[in-house]
C-alpha cells in the first residue's frame, strides 16, 4: 500500500490520545489514568458508530 493511502488512525480509534492530549489543559493528576479512560471511551464510541452503520 502506498504511503499516501495508509490510514492515519489505528483501527478501533476515533480520536487518538495524542491528538486529544493537545486539546486538554495541563493534567496535574495521573495522566496514565486519564489516557486509559479516554481510550476506553473512544473505543466504545468506535463500536457504537460501527453498530449503527451495520444495523441499518
Amino acid at each position: 500500500m502506498p504511503e499516501e493511502h495508509k490510514p492515519k488512525r489505528e483501527p478501533g480509534v476515533c480520536i487518538p490520545w495524542e491528538e486529544k492530549r493537545k486539546e486538554l489543559p495541563k493534567i496535574t493528576g495521573d495522566e496514565q489514568l486519564v489516557k486509559r479512560v479516554w481510550e476506553e471511551v473512544d473505543g466504545l464510541a468506535y463500536v457504537y458508530i460501527w453498530q449503527c452503520l451495520l444495523s441499518f
